[in-house]
């Protein structure tokens, strides 16, 4: 190479160091990759808080719905609890509410905490549970269980299939929650349904 070459070579290497035109370029696309994660995490964390908040809401409607039924009035017919799903169900709206799965059950809370089901009804995605089963959720440790012995608890779930904004990079999550409610006409009598016979006294029988 000659010597006028080499000048403008080192010339040409030494205005490429000092040169900052591409260093905001190169820190763009280093960083890129972390400003979409964080634009899109919070979007999906947003949406995905929501969607929780729906399904409880869910679930907190459909028990506290069923709690208020006044046993004096005769069975609470199960085209009235039909009633309670369809309009829980709205709640979830804007989101789809394929996959939506409620279910209520009359649960018995004996003295020792043992829990028998006395009834269990559920929307057509959902699967009741069998009566006379144990209410597993309703472990003897917890405060609820030690608040209803001695009567019933009414026991509304709700499980939804929540999909994510990025569906095709995050697999859907199920989203679950159970509320509980005491009849609010005390849980010493069975609040009974329609379709199920039950005596006044089920609730504390041991």
């Amino acid at each position: 190479m000659r010597m006028p070459d080499l000048q403008s070579a080192v010339l040409l290497l030494r205005r490429f160091r000092s040169s900052e035109r591409g260093v905001a370029a190169v820190e763009f696309a280093l960083i890129l990759p972390l400003l979409l994660l964080l634009y899109f995490g919070s979007m999906e964390a947003a949406a995905l808080f929501t969607a929780d908040k729906r399904v409880n809401s869910v679930s907190a409607t459909i028990g506290d719905l069923t709690s208020q039924w006044d046993p004096d009035d005769g069975k609470l017919p199960t085209a009235t609890l039909t009633d309670y799903f369809y309009a829980s169900t709205g709640i979830i709206a804007p989101y789809s509410t394929v996959g939506l799965k409620i279910v209520v059950s009359l649960v018995q809370v004996k003295a020792d905490g043992t829990t028998k089901v006395l009834w269990s009804k559920a929307n057509p995605a959902g699967t009741a549970r069998a009566t006379n089963s144990s209410f597993s959720e309703l472990a003897s440790s917890t405060e609820m269980n030690a608040v209803a012995r001695g009567g019933c608890i009414i026991a509304a779930e709700v499980a939804y299939p929540y999909a994510p904004l990025l569906a095709q990079v995050i697999d859907p999550v199920t989203l679950k929650h159970v509320n509980y409610f005491l009849p609010r006409f005390g849980s010493s009598v069975a609040l009974n349904l329609q379709d199920t016979s039950l005596v006044s006294g089920a609730c504390t029988a041991p």
